[in-house]
């Protein structure tokens, strides 16, 4: 059975202190849901939060580089990540995709390599506005889908959980509505299933990204292929994030 998650993506903000403010009030609060709570934290920050996180919290980075070492100035490795007890990371962020050109072939990597090395990762996904306008969303969706995960095997798939966040939604106010939501996720899941088999479709986790707030989380969770939610500034204070862990279906 799919488990359910709550990620928090906190992108450039907070510091090392905000971070352990938060965790601490965080961690004292009993939110309704038994879902996973995840927070996706500076890499600065990290270590100080992977230290003092108790279950249900987990601590997550926001990025990851394909290679062990090398030459790649600024990047941040999979073992790097491991030794401070961090064992997940987003990968394929739309600012990523658009603001740090990355590439479907260069999420590929950084997917192969997770999986060899254990590690888990939260792949995103989705359409722009013109994309979407065009009727084309699903086709855009797939196509990067096949790509990130070419040559992955199924039985690694369990190292992988998918977001699908529509980028004209995210930051802008603008949500997709539950059914449009819905319906992706559904086209994901089956297209899971035709690149590997039922059981992993039935078993991959997939996300929802995009403007999600206390106030429309209830009506994608209830949503049958929307297993959680990535979440960005309705995250950045303990109590709102709280609010999406008490929802009621």
């Amino acid at each position: 059975m799919r488990r359910k998650m709550i990620a928090g993506n906190w992108k450039m903000n907070k510091t090392i202190q905000e971070a352990r403010d938060f965790l601490s009030k965080l961690q004292h609060l009993e939110p309704k849901q038994r879902a996973r709570v995840v927070l996706c934290a500076p890499y600065l920050s990290l270590p100080a939060l992977a230290d003092v996180a108790i279950p249900p919290v987990e601590i997550c980075a926001q990025n990851v580089h394909f290679a062990p070492s090398g030459a790649y100035t600024g990047e941040v490795s999979v073992e790097m990540l491991k030794e401070i007890d961090v064992h997940m990371s987003i990968i394929g962020h739309s600012e990523r995709r658009e603001y740090f050109n990355e590439t479907d072939e260069a999420l590929n990597k950084k997917v192969q390599a997770a999986v060899k090395e254990e590690f888990e990762v939260i792949l995103c996904c989705g359409e722009k506005l013109e994309e979407r306008e065009a009727g084309n969303q699903f086709q855009v969706v797939e196509d990067q889908l096949r790509a990130d995960l070419a040559d992955v095997k199924p039985e690694d798939m369990y190292l992988v959980n998918i977001a699908y966040e529509p980028v004209w939604a995210i930051g802008t106010g603008k949500t997709a509505s539950a059914q449009d939501a819905q319906d992706m996720c559904q086209h994901i899941r089956r297209l899971l299933a035709e690149l590997f088999n039922e059981t992993v479709a039935d078993e991959t986790t997939i996300l929802y990204g995009g403007s999600v707030k206390p106030d429309n989380i209830a009506e994608l969770m209830a949503m049958e292929d929307i297993d959680g939610a990535l979440v960005g500034g309705a995250s950045l204070e303990p109590m709102s994030f709280l609010k999406l862990l008490d929802y009621e279906v």
